[in-house]
């Protein structure tokens, strides 16, 4: 996807500059995969299991087969010695007793029995999209239906359905983290411990851009080419080839605009491989559009797992220990990182900003009859953060210490950094006192009372929360730093990170400015095409700023490093002469120079230039991985219940953020906006459930609540940054914190505001009807 930018001021690193993509965006001029058509093109419809579990007996496909239009139809016997690969998760993890995860084979249709209803079981291709999804509901299924299970808990029951023959008891992965001995001993001596049930609900992650791909191969080359929405081309064009069977060189995957991830269009999923196959066989491209509502039951979801955490403390409520022991449903099968939210990011994230001396995290991960479960927005950041902060407000309530003071006896001190976590992570710089006590007075945590009095007058319940976060983002990647000077005068910048709706354009330019001086309306950025790529880790886990701008960054020194080898022979000077600074190339000592975009031109058009000399200013670089960073903050929340209709409106919502440097303020406050505006959605709002047959009872807008902007409230939004010494722009990541706050911020708010009825936790989503019930059940207004 190449794009051109549109402001003609100098601009550089700190500048709240407007996206240059929008312009093209609200114009609806954007140009995602469904608006994409390839000369000759077929359309396709998949057959998917109505049952959660059963043994497949026949597909009957003879009747589509016949009706006008159809071209062809595929099973799962269609695909079989093509040589392709599985669908594989990428972790390696072990069991406590050593053995490794267990991964069930993962086919791209299935092939002996169904599990989860969604399932693709069949594809259909026709001349048209009609007449594909007409010839998919003629394809007769003989499903012998077995009994479903649904939670992960109940799956790990004795006697529970079973759903791999090579997956005993349904239990794929036995995690454990932690001295379990060290843990018993801290609690055993504890003054005081607190225990909390908390279950973090299941999410339809709900992209405004439903899933579409279409598929293409070349006769004469042997190549494949996907267009599909992604979150990096470079890396998804690699599982992706994985499961083709087909060396990397053979594939190609092309992204162009992307209405929304939130992690979950990451993955390579079925449909992709069964596109690549019939485009093979049948020698046209073969198109899929996703209908939304078989997106709830076909896109990943994300989030459900339930954990009984604790928390040990001293007399003085200094936190002695946290144990997490859980369970985590892993859906039908294992979708590339689907163990990890469960359990590597809740023992990282939980330990946050605080004096944790030990922590033990023990986690069941089992596969149901359910929709696979992937990364979704902070993948396991949020869930973990969550977990702390509640513990954190239940202990206060019991040990009658006050919520802010509890957690400020448990930061770390600046001058204790850099710190060394139970997990292993080290944190370089932040400076979390001062952040907490600035999120206290930009809520104007004094004058609370007041307005719970006036809510109390007006027959409103009111309460606040409190929600610190620090995540741990994504691990370290390569990430690649191209930098292009064109012909027509403009400069590329080459990433393999992926905008699916951040706005990497306009910060990636401010970094670019900001080091060779290029003018701000000439950048252009390429990013969607695996064929331009040669390093890339994709866009997840909060990681691009820091990645691509380092990239940029050094790609930059070496744009420099050449620049003066040629500025030396153009200006006819030594090479220890030559300077460079603010875009241009000068003598030391005198007012000879050259600018780099005119430097470009000359090397471009010159006859000849000694062999000694590099032809081009171009570089393709690539950035060896920085190590992960840690964005920090507290988000402060006010709500009013009304107490006859269960209704929480939110009243107020302060955020403090340490992100280190910014590039650009305003993009990184819209990142935030969005980040709350989701974790509000699961707190109060998004609920999945299936019933015991394994139905997704909440399959459409119908039944499932998102949140509307009639729902939030004005935000304030306060930076209170430390660069990072951890990567070269100093950003510490954005994109996922504002889950991590809302979450508890929003539910700590809304048990505070019920304490009049002595509730001690509400688990999410606190709808209206959850809310009415626990008030009237404890005897109605307080």
């Amino acid at each position: 996807m190449s794009q051109a930018a549109h402001s003609a001021t100098p601009v550089g690193i700190g500048q709240s500059l407007p996206r240059n993509e929008d312009a093209v965006l609200v114009r609806g001029e954007g140009r995602y995969t469904d608006d994409l058509s390839l000369e000759g093109q077929l359309h396709a419809a998949f057959v998917r299991s109505p049952h959660a579990h059963g043994i497949i007996r026949e597909i009957d496909v003879s009747a589509a087969r016949a009706m006008k239009g159809v071209v062809a139809v595929y099973t799962a016997d269609d695909l079989e010695g093509q040589g392709y690969g599985t669908l594989k998760c990428q972790l390696d993890l072990t069991s406590r007793d050593g053995t490794p995860l267990r991964k069930p084979v993962r086919k791209a249709l299935a092939i002996d029995k169904v599990r989860y209803v969604g399932d693709p079981v069949a594809m259909v291709v026709a001349r048209t999209p009609a007449k594909a999804r007409d010839a998919a509901e003629a394809v007769a299924l003989d499903i012998d239906i077995l009994p479903a299970v649904t939670s992960a808990e109940e799956a790990l029951e004795p006697g529970a359905p079973q759903l791999f023959d090579d997956v005993p008891g349904n239990l794929v992965l036995d995690y454990h983290f932690g001295d379990a001995a060290k843990v018993a001993e801290a609690f055993a001596k504890a003054a005081h411990v607190t225990k909390l049930r908390i279950v973090n609900n299941r999410i339809v992650v709900n992209p405004i851009e439903p899933r579409a791909a279409i598929g293409a191969y070349d006769r004469k080359t042997g190549r494949y080419t996907l267009h599909a929405p992604s979150q990096g081309a470079f890396g998804m064009r690699n599982s992706l080839a994985a499961a083709m069977g087909v060396p990397a060189g053979r594939m190609r995957l092309v992204t162009g605009h992307v209405g929304g991830s939130f992690g979950m269009k990451a993955s390579v999923f079925p449909e992709y491989v069964v596109l690549l196959h019939a485009a093979r066989l049948l020698k046209k491209p073969v198109k899929w559009t996703d209908q939304r509502a078989e997106s709830f039951v076909s896109d990943h979801h994300g989030r459900d797992m339930a954990f009984e955490a604790e928390l040990a403390l001293d007399a003085r409520g200094r936190f002695l220990a946290t144990r997490f022991t859980g369970f985590g449903n892993m859906g039908g099968y294992l979708s590339s990182v689907g163990p990890m939210m469960a359990t590597l990011n809740i023992g990282k994230n939980s330990v946050g900003m605080y004096r944790t001396p030990l922590v033990e995290v023990a986690t069941r991960c089992a596969v149901t009859n359910t929709v696979p479960i992937a990364a979704y927005r902070g993948a396991g950041r949020p869930e973990g953060n969550y977990f702390m902060e509640r513990l954190i407000d239940a202990a206060a309530r019991e040990m009658k210490i006050d919520k802010a003071v509890l957690r400020q006896r448990n930061l770390i001190p600046t001058d204790k950094l850099p710190w060394t976590t139970p997990i292993g992570t080290q944190y370089d710089s932040g400076d979390f006192p001062a952040l907490f006590a600035r999120a206290l007075e930009a809520a104007d945590w004094k004058g609370y009372r007041a307005r719970e009095r006036a809510s109390r007058k007006a027959g409103k319940l009111r309460g606040r929360g409190i929600g610190c976060y620090l995540e741990v983002t994504a691990p370290p990647t390569n990430e690649m730093g191209g930098i292009h000077f064109e012909p027509d005068g403009t400069v590329t910048i080459v990433t393999g990170t992926l905008d699916y709706g951040q706005g990497h354009w306009t910060p990636f330019a401010q970094v670019l400015t900001s080091q060779l001086g290029v003018p701000f309306d000439k950048i252009r950025l390429v990013q969607g095409d695996s064929d331009r790529l040669i390093a890339g880790g994709g866009t997840g886990g909060s990681k691009s700023i820091m990645a691509s701008g380092s990239a940029i960054i050094e790609a930059s020194e070496k744009v420099v490093e050449k620049g003066k080898l040629l500025a030396a022979h153009f200006l006819e000077a030594g090479l220890p002469d030559i300077e460079f600074a603010e875009g241009r190339f000068g003598i030391a000592g005198t007012d000879r120079s050259i600018g780099i975009m005119e430097l470009a031109a000359r090397v471009r058009t010159a006859a000849s230039l000694p062999d000694d000399l590099p032809g081009t200013l171009d570089v393709d670089h690539v950035f060896k991985a920085a190590p992960s960073a840690y964005p920090n903050g507290c988000h402060i929340a006010e709500v009013e219940i009304d107490p006859d209709t269960g209704q929480v409106e939110i009243a107020g919502y302060v955020m403090v953020n340490d992100f280190g440097t910014l590039v650009n303020p305003m993009i990184v406050e819209g990142q935030l906006h969005g980040g709350v505006v989701q974790g509000i959605g699961q707190a109060l709002y998004e609920m999945t459930s299936y019933d015991e047959a394994g139905q997704l009872m909440t399959g459409s807008f119908m039944d499932y609540a998102m949140p509307r902007a009639a729902d939030v409230p004005f935000f304030t939004f306060i930076s209170q940054g430390v660069p990072t010494r951890t990567n070269r722009v100093g950003a510490k990541g954005c994109g996922e914190a504002g889950c991590a706050g809302s979450l508890p911020s929003v539910m700590n708010a809304i048990v505070d505001a019920l304490s009049p009825y002595d509730v001690d936790h509400v688990d999410m989503p606190a709808t209206p009807l959850t809310i009415w019930r626990i008030i009237h059940e404890r005897g109605g207004h307080a």
